[in-house]
């Protein structure tokens, strides 16, 4: 069960090994771009492409989804970036359900976890599967590994690396669980902190904070959403930027030919690619051809 890109490795792997997937649960499709194309999840096109039924429910508790995951009998579900299921359906397999999660357990449970790592400025991540249980996050843990959070990450990178890193976790969780030889671990709820969905709100820049903490909301949200500020009526999203020593007010421009200095509250912000609204992402010698920020 699972939507996004992020789930196809750990699909790929599970297609590749001894077991048999023999269903796929993901999104509906959607209709997208100007010409409103019906497009399909990326779970579901690969799915296809490997002649793997595919299930679509709109809603998690419908009766007729439900009777079907039955017919199905299937021994285990694995979950990869999907939607919280209801106790009805994770409860149906014999050997019970298991959630590939983004982070460290119980440190960012939420629908976010990569990018608040990288927003909060952390120096290590992770992936962790665990059973699933009613509340969101909270189940049992089965394995867990660690990842380095390099200087140059964004959620880009990170999101990769993780997904690749997922592949490994979700194989070896499910040859445990096939084999009996599981030993989970209760997770200590003190020790959990949120991650929450990014908003609209989160991504925009506030210069009054730190240029080290502003640079963090721009690594956790390239290249999508994308932090931004309003200038002349324009968004301008920042997709790449380095903390500056040089000394300049809060949301002050220093603007050379080839460089783009921004003024934080403690330090600044040296620019490095960013893309004005209704217009193609650049580098900043590019972007700085046609535009002034002064």
């Amino acid at each position: 069960m699972g939507t996004p890109d992020f789930a196809v490795p750990a699909l790929k792997a599970l297609v590749e090994s001894s077991h048999s997937v023999i269903a796929v649960v993901t999104g509906e499709d959607k209709e997208r771009g100007r010409g409103r194309k019906l497009t399909y999840t990326p779970v579901k096109e690969f799915a296809l492409e490997n002649k793997i039924p595919v299930l679509q429910p709109k809603k998690l508790k419908d009766e007729n989804f439900i009777s079907r995951l039955k017919e199905l009998n299937a021994d285990l579900y694995v979950i990869v970036a999907f939607r919280i299921l209801p106790v009805e359906v994770f409860t149906i397999p014999s050997k019970g359900a298991f959630n590939l999660h983004g982070s460290i357990l119980p440190k960012y449970r939420g629908a976010a976890p990569i990018q608040w790592a990288l927003i909060n400025g952390d120096k290590e991540t992770g992936v962790t599967t665990f059973m699933l249980e009613q509340k969101v996050d909270t189940g049992n843990i089965i394995l867990q590994e660690k990842i380095k959070i390099e200087n140059g990450d964004d959620f880009g990178t990170l999101h990769d690396k993780l997904s690749l890193l997922g592949v490994e976790v979700v194989s070896k969780t499910v040859s445990l669980i096939d084999k009996g030889n599981i030993k989970l671990l209760k997770q200590d709820d003190s020790l959990s902190s949120p991650a929450p969905k990014i908003t609209k709100e989160l991504t925009e820049i506030n210069w009054n904070k730190s240029a080290e903490n502003i640079h963090n909301l721009i690594r956790g949200l390239s290249p999508y959403p994308g932090a931004s500020f309003m200038l002349r009526d324009k968004v301008i999203k920042i997709f790449k930027s380095k903390v500056s020593k040089e000394s300049c007010c809060p949301g002050e421009f220093i603007q050379t030919k080839h460089s783009l200095i921004i003024g934080c509250g403690k330090d600044s912000l040296n620019i490095l690619e960013l893309q004005q609204e209704g217009k193609k992402r650049l580098k900043i010698e590019e972007f700085l051809r046609g535009f002034n920020f002064i």
